[in-house]
């Protein structure tokens, strides 16, 4: 069989238009077809026009006509940057915090707001500096989990309309001016001592109680004073004591004190 030069040359090119064709079909294929995991949305647009979100799984899409934004589900963090904030009355402190949020709808994230990532982080400083500074330095200290509750609804309701769910917000951390410090120091250790001297005086009270009451045990039973006499002469005396106590019946001291005093014996 004879195969003419000029029939080697067309069935070439015919092969190499086939080629191009081919690569360019799965170059068109390759666009046109979105495989989307679990956690991602396709929001797509055609002409310009909301169609809708897709996926997950296989999507398919019509090149050059359709436009296809990805979104991700996952909840996001966003690290709240360090904020300086005076409070109600008059500390300047620097406070940060951490946001914790996720996209519900992803048409909305996508067609209300130019970038809700960007968005939400503004918003949460804002937020962040005006709830902080409308409270007392002392609220903010001992009221946080207040705090995170009113940052995280104020969040929220303003991020609702961008398809956004603010899941949590926790403040971070809180740095105080030296001198700050130093007074909460000074406060605290006052604090400690006027608990120590109130313990101190109702430890004395409670004292004085029990006294009065072995007193008046004592008053009715004169030998209970004899016999506490001679427990204390015991408990004052050791082993290796070379102290001698006497025990003197105060009975023996009446006559010669009467003498003194003028009274008859």
């Amino acid at each position: 069989m004879v195969i003419d030069i000029s029939d080697l040359g067309s069935i070439i090119s015919s092969l190499g238009s086939i080629a191009v064709a081919i690569f360019f079909l799965l170059i068109v294929l390759s666009t046109a077809i979105k495989i989307v995991p679990e956690y991602r949305r396709i929001v797509l647009f055609r002409l310009g026009r909301l169609v809708g979100s897709r996926g997950p799984g296989i999507v398919f899409i019509m090149p050059f006509i359709d436009r296809a934004v990805t979104v991700d589900l996952r909840i996001l963090t966003l690290d709240v940057p360090v904020q300086e904030v005076i409070t109600k009355d008059n500390v300047a402190i620097k406070v940060n915090a951490v946001v914790y949020f996720r996209v519900l709808e992803p048409s909305k994230s996508v067609v209300e707001v130019e970038n809700y990532i960007v968005a939400t982080s503004q918003l949460a400083q804002t937020t962040l500096r005006s709830v902080v500074g409308s409270v007392e330095l002392d609220e903010v200290l001992s009221s946080r989990e207040k705090i995170n509750q009113e940052l995280q609804k104020i969040i929220d309701d303003r991020t609702d309309p961008w398809g956004i769910k603010v899941s949590a917000v926790e403040v971070k951390e809180l740095e105080l001016p030296e001198g700050m410090k130093r007074a909460m120091a000074r406060q605290a250790e006052a604090e400690r001592e006027r608990r120590a001297k109130i313990i101190a005086a109702e430890g004395e009270l409670q004292a004085a109680e029990k006294l009065s009451e072995a007193a008046r045990k004592m008053e009715t039973s004169p030998i209970t004073l004899q016999l506490r006499y001679l427990q204390t002469i015991r408990e004052i005396s050791g082993e290796r004591n070379t102290t001698t106590f006497f025990p003197i019946p105060v009975d023996l001291l009446k006559p010669f004190m009467d003498k003194l005093t003028g009274k008859e014996i």
